[in-house]
């Protein structure tokens, strides 16, 4: 029985499980939008496509599933380009459907027309123009299947207004076979073996955890390696949750704003077991100078990512779970008893601190832990309130650190934030953000309240683009340039309007108090914590120089 395209969409969405779709209607996905109306698939009507991209994003990475989000032709569509930058970067399977002008008028600047697949080229693992509505079927199970397997990302899907009206009889294939895209999943039990016997020769080896840790649901593995070889455990910003930082073991995360002692520990190693990560600039400084006496394994889906930036001694190309198992399996129990003990006189000389006095954001984000007991599910902005929340909130689950890495998307926190809370409803969600990064999405303040779900922001402000102020304090002679604020919102009366509630908190003494009412608040909540402005993120690595040069201390 011919149906038409639009029918075949919303069929296929449900075939693939699809819970919601994230997004905003136009003209040329009115027929996409008018068959979703009677169908179980629920629509969140966010209020601008990046908020839209974001939220599929943090459905995606909150629950392992693939998230979906839908604009419209021109700006719709290129409004959803930061999003889909964003996810693809950081290996997060989402699917992005955009309409398109009719066929017969690409090509021809019709109005509200651009070249999306063109745009979207380099930042999407697949995308695709649909240019027959027979073609429908197979391209949404093919851009699902990409999504999600391998090494997971972002997939375009580009649909013209004819072919959503098209007709067509072909049904929904159960399966694809994509010529010249085979993921390799099992690693090579040579390649392992090898591993196994520089794990067991080695004196000081340190475990390098990165994302791909997550996506593979190989968090258990990671410990069981670790506690058998008594391994110490670094990661990396999407690595958090990965190792829980309340085990011995935990080295907190590395790299620019990571722990000193983690630093130290990677660079005097003699062996980097690399899981799940891809050695980024802001993990390695100095690429020259990165733990320059270290063999280096490393276990990832990509092949792409190994010797990339930094040259691999023995690489096992796989599915980082199913290479663990059989790693634990050849690796011999051992104790270490002296790079741990040298690691624990790091962590006595070069803890993590900062200064008692006044309102600290660090106080904040480690009030929201204790009052959390660590179990929310944490988003954050970008800058320096996402620094000092992988310092100072204590990691212990996986899925449970949301946050732009690769990309550093500012005003990427808050809406992702919503995705998570419908990921996971019974969850208890902060989005921790600066005064910056906020009224970037601060629009979907309005989408939270009106699907009633009740995410907390705490808006750490200073007063300026805090990350960048830093910088230039640093490095610029002090010379501020675009980056004070001269007027903000008044964020408590931003909250109210929306419908939402609001507190403004300026005394160490009310944090506390402030982070419990929201809690108890059933709605969405910002609180306004007014911080010092000279605050800043230490320890730091200035760029271009070793990991081990860090400038320490407190603000």
């Amino acid at each position: 029985m011919n149906r038409i395209g639009a029918d075949i969409f919303v069929e296929s969405l449900v075939k693939e499980g699809v819970e919601y779709i994230f997004g905003i209607p136009g003209a040329v996905i009115i027929p996409l939008f008018d068959k979703l109306y009677d169908s179980p698939i629920k629509i969140i009507l966010t209020r601008h496509e990046q908020g839209a991209g974001h939220a599929a994003d943090g459905y995606a990475r909150a629950s392992g599933k693939v998230g979906v989000c839908i604009a419209t032709s021109g700006p719709g569509a290129t409004n959803l380009v930061t999003a889909i930058a964003t996810a693809n970067f950081d290996s997060v399977p989402m699917v992005a459907f955009t309409g398109q002008v009719r066929t017969p008028l690409i090509g021809n600047d019709a109005f509200q027309e651009a070249d999306t697949t063109g745009i979207t080229r380099t930042i999407t693992k697949h995308n695709c123009l649909v240019r027959d509505v027979c073609d429908l079927p197979r391209a949404i199970k093919e851009a699902f299947h990409i999504a999600r397997t391998g090494r997971p990302g972002a997939v375009l899907v580009d649909l013209p207004m004819d072919v959503s009206l098209g007709e067509c009889d072909l049904p929904y294939p159960g399966s694809v076979n994509i010529p010249g895209y085979k993921p390799t999943c099992k690693g090579n039990e040579r390649q392992i073996k090898f591993a196994a016997e520089a794990i067991n020769e080695s004196k000081r080896p340190v475990l390098y955890v990165g994302g791909g840790v997550i996506i593979s649901e190989a968090s258990q593995e990671i410990m069981e390696l670790a506690t058998k070889a008594s391994i110490p455990v670094t990661t990396t910003l999407m690595g958090l949750g990965a190792f829980p930082e309340t085990h011995p073991l935990s080295l907190k995360m590395l790299g620019m704003h990571g722990t000193v002692y983690a630093n130290y520990a990677v660079m005097d190693s003699d062996l980097i077991i690399a899981v799940g990560a891809r050695f980024d600039d802001r993990i390695t400084g100095r690429i020259d100078t990165f733990a320059p006496g270290a063999k280096i394994i490393h276990v990832d889906i990509d092949p792409t990512s190994i010797s990339k930036s930094i040259k691999v001694d023995i690489p096992v190309v796989g599915d980082a779970r199913g290479i663990l198992r059989s790693l634990i399996n050849y690796v011999e129990p051992a104790t270490h008893d002296e790079w741990l003990a040298k690691i624990n006189d790091w962590k006595q000389q070069y803890p993590l601190r900062y200064a008692p006095d006044g309102l600290k954001p660090q106080y904040v984000i480690e009030q929201i832990c204790e009052a959390t007991k660590g179990e929310a599910i944490i988003a954050t902005e970008v800058g320096q309130n996402q620094m000092w929340t992988t310092q100072w909130y204590t990691h212990t689950r996986p899925r449970h650190f949301i946050s732009s890495g690769g990309l550093g998307t500012m005003g990427y926190g808050f809406p992702a934030a919503i995705g998570a809370q419908l990921a996971c409803p019974g969850k208890l969600v902060f989005d921790i953000a600066g005064d910056g990064s906020i009224q970037m999405n601060i629009q979907e303040l309005a989408t939270a309240v009106q699907y009633n779900l009740p995410v907390k922001v705490a808006i750490l402000n200073n007063g300026c683009l805090g990350m960048v102020r830093q910088w230039q304090e640093l490095f610029y002679q002090k010379r501020y340039a675009g980056t004070l604020f001269q007027h903000n919102p008044d964020f408590v009366a931003v909250a109210k309007g929306y419908g939402a509630e609001g507190i403004r908190v300026t005394k160490k003494e009310e944090v506390r108090p402030a982070i419990e009412q929201a809690i108890q608040t059933p709605k969405p909540v910002f609180i306004d914590f007014v911080i010092d402005r000279d605050e800043k993120v230490f320890p730091m690595v200035p760029a271009g120089q070793a990991i081990n040069k860090m400038i320490g201390g407190m603000a």
